[in-house]
């Protein structure tokens, strides 16, 4: 008799800890109304306004090979968008994915038709869907199954693009194929990642290292207690800290911005001057495609063979887009309810704040707006050990194969899709698979098992008020 009653007891108590389906709250969704993030700050003087303004529009605009179709050009050979708005447009632009569960303005999935926009003869890979996330694809391991002499040679870790410029009639006698993603994902090599939200980026990048990491050190007593780790991705370069990026690979917005330049579009940059996947017969410009404007009677810019301008006119796409996101204001949260309110205590009282730091200030900067700046990111923006459950397999820089860049919470009020491969539309779904084998976030996750249904509603909808 004792015996089975110590039974029951040991299982009710296994069945409140494991509680994945007992949690029985519900992700309120998108939250309806104007976007809270997007535009420029209201402090902007004149000429950074007219900045913003001008480099917005370059964000806009379409490229194609030779920039005979759309008005940009360097499309290509591969590529997985054809304009940085077409990734960053939830919800608006500068944002995350776009989807058609957008309450406000709902949108297929764009690579669906970029696969044969203008002849392309691509097809589309299988975890591209009209109803799904923007998505770009890395392989883990090397599809050839080649390795060289390294310990890690046969690893890949490298985005390969979606489509390529083949049977376009701007890239005629280009004959490149697709990867062969079928063969890939029967193999379990392909790893998913959707575009990061840009709001309030220049606050990020005009942060100190100093400030980044006195923030890390005064959690560092309560972050022990819960087995919570926590690191920076440093620059091989001048050593300091790497921000941008699901695993904090990029130091700046410029380096971010050229790198999606010629990773996601294709375009050779000054950041990037060389073309990935140069075969012979799929590249019809002089490089860099995209540069500033030197009198330069081949361009094609805004401005194009001009020996005076704008800043902007004057600029490459790549400067143009890192001042577009430096200058993006940061998301604005929704008026809290008493629930929210209430769920924001519980977001600390749980130790999610931990790791989704809510304040950081920016130090001095040449744009008034961002200098002396408290603001509210909800991330530390340090790498944590994610866990099996998480882990893609992928290394950047000093984060490896499970590690993540503390995703900011600013503005997932209005967000889609979420975590690094947008596996989920459901915010709680998303909070779930903070917990596996190895994960930093599976004492916090606990904690949050511990809370009634209506703590937990709480806490919904306190982060869909960001």
């Amino acid at each position: 008799m004792t015996r089975s009653f110590t039974g029951c007891i040991v299982l009710l108590l296994s069945l409140r800890i494991a509680l994945p389906v007992a949690w029985g709250q519900q992700d309120p969704g998108p939250r309806k109304g104007a976007p809270g993030g997007g535009g420029p700050y209201l402090t902007l003087t004149p000429n950074e306004l007219s900045l913003f303004s001008h480099a917005f529009l370059r964000f806009g605009k379409q490229v194609s090979v030779s920039g005979t179709i759309e008005k940009g050009k360097g499309l290509g050979p591969t590529f997985n968008g054809n304009s940085c708005a077409m990734c960053h447009a939830q919800p608006t632009a500068g944002g995350s994915s776009t989807g058609p569960t957008n309450p406000e303005e709902p949108h297929a999935n764009p690579q669906v038709a970029l696969a044969t926009l203008d002849g392309a003869t691509n097809s589309v890979p299988s975890f591209i869907t009209a109803s799904g996330p923007v998505r770009v694809a890395r392989f883990v391991r090397k599809a050839d199954g080649s390795a060289d002499r390294s310990a890690d040679g046969a690893l890949d870790g490298e985005v390969h693009g979606l489509y390529t410029i083949a049977g376009r009639k701007d890239a005629k006698g280009c004959v490149l194929k697709q990867p062969d993603f079928a063969r890939q994902m029967a193999e379990n090599n392909v790893v998913f990642r959707i575009p990061t939200p840009l709001f309030g980026l220049g606050l990020v990048e005009n942060t100190p290292d100093a400030a980044l990491r006195a923030n890390l050190d005064a959690t560092d007593a309560a972050r022990s207690k819960l087995g919570i780790g926590g690191a920076f991705n440093l620059s091989g370069g001048d050593g300091t800290i790497m921000r941008f990026g699901w695993k904090a690979h990029s130091k700046s917005l410029l380096m971010f911005a050229g790198e999606a330049l010629s990773v996601e579009e294709g375009v050779s940059n000054e950041v990037f001057p060389n073309k990935r996947e140069a075969v012979e017969g799929c590249v019809f410009n002089p490089l860099p495609e995209d540069s500033s404007e030197l009198a330069n009677p081949a361009s094609q810019g805004a401005n194009a063979g001009a020996t005076v301008g704008t800043v902007s006119e004057m600029s490459s796409d790549a400067v143009n887009f890192a001042a577009f996101v430096r200058l993006l204001a940061p998301p604005k949260p929704a008026p809290r309810t008493p629930s929210a309110e209430n769920g924001a205590k519980l977001f600390h009282q749980a130790g999610c704040d931990l790791c989704h730091s809510p304040a950081l200030t920016t130090s001095a900067s040449t744009y008034g707006s961002l200098s002396g700046v408290t603001y509210h990111p909800y991330s530390d923006f340090a790498l944590h050990h994610m866990g099996s459950g998480l882990a893609d397999g992928i290394v950047q820089g000093s984060a490896g194969a499970d590690q993540f860049r503390t995703a900011p919470l600013w503005g997932v009020g209005q967000r889609l899709f979420f975590l690094h491969d947008g596996r989920t539309p459901d915010l709680l779904e998303a909070i779930k698979h903070h917990s596996s084998s190895g994960s930093e976030a599976d004492a916090v996750i606990r904690n949050l098992k511990l809370l009634s249904p209506s703590q937990i509603q709480d806490l919904l909808n306190f982060l869909r008020s960001l």
